[in-house]
């Protein structure tokens, strides 16, 4: 049986790829910071920050021991600031970069073990189209994924001959409670009608619509099937074709 961690699990993307793992009979850890949305999902978790090595260790250790060996990680866990880069300052940057960037290099530590002793797994980072190109008001969310793109590509490099594929899923803007915030942030900042603000998100979409989070649940469940066990050091762009 197999047994899939999904950080950032509580919410969004992260509960979809849940849902959708946990309906095909695999056995689920979820992972966030708050209890309280985690609960709300009814599938098993643990309340753990990605950013702190120590926790991300100790949620392994019990999702193991309750649920089994590991074998496959979602890194789904992240935040987005906007601001003019001249208003940032370094501990801006080093916050993107730890929960973007940090965060999926300990949870795909945490459980690469497992994976190598059984010469099989997934490790799955749900990026962005902000790992491929460049956006506005968002640099250090910008490098913070493009360095999750990095992370990958060599490490896909690293592990092929293991059985162990390694693969970014890069969506566009996502249907997700982050959305809404940053869509709310703009109506704050530029008094735009939502309906406007919406608008100018998703315009760079050659599709002009959002990505739903069941969309990107399909492609993370796909990689991990034995149809995708050729695809690694992917970088799966869910857009409508805007990169």
């Amino acid at each position: 049986m197999s047994h899939v961690i999904i950080s950032g699990g509580g919410t969004g993307v992260g509960a979809a790829i849940a849902k959708t793992f946990a309906e095909g009979g695999a056995a689920i850890t979820l992972l966030g910071r708050t209890e309280t949305t985690l609960q709300q999902q009814g599938l098993p978790f643990e309340v753990c920050d990605v950013t702190d090595t120590v926790q991300v260790q100790a949620a392994f250790s019990v999702a193991r021991t309750q649920r089994g060996p590991v074998t496959a990680v979602i890194a789904n866990a992240g935040a987005a600031h906007s601001m003019p880069f001249f208003k940032m300052t370094a501990d801006d940057l080093r916050a993107m970069t730890e929960v973007n960037l940090v965060g999926v290099f300990n949870v795909w530590q945490a459980g690469l073990a497992d994976m190598q002793a059984a010469g099989a797994g997934r490790l799955i980072a749900i990026a962005s189209t902000a790992g491929l190109k460049g956006y506005p008001y968002v640099s250090g969310y910008c490098a913070a994924k493009h360095g999750v793109v990095g992370l990958t590509r060599a490490l896909a490099i690293e592990l092929a001959p293991t059985g162990i594929t390694v693969n970014a899923v890069c969506p566009g803007f996502v249907d997700t409670p982050m959305l809404e915030r940053s869509i709310n942030t703009i109506v704050e900042k530029t008094g735009m009608s939502a309906k406007d603000a919406a608008a100018s998100l998703h315009r760079g979409n050659p599709q002009r619509r959002f990505i739903e989070t069941d969309e990107v649940a399909s492609a993370v469940k796909w990689l991990c099937s034995d149809a995708a066990k050729s695809v690694n050091g992917h970088t799966l762009s869910l857009s409508g074709g805007e990169i």
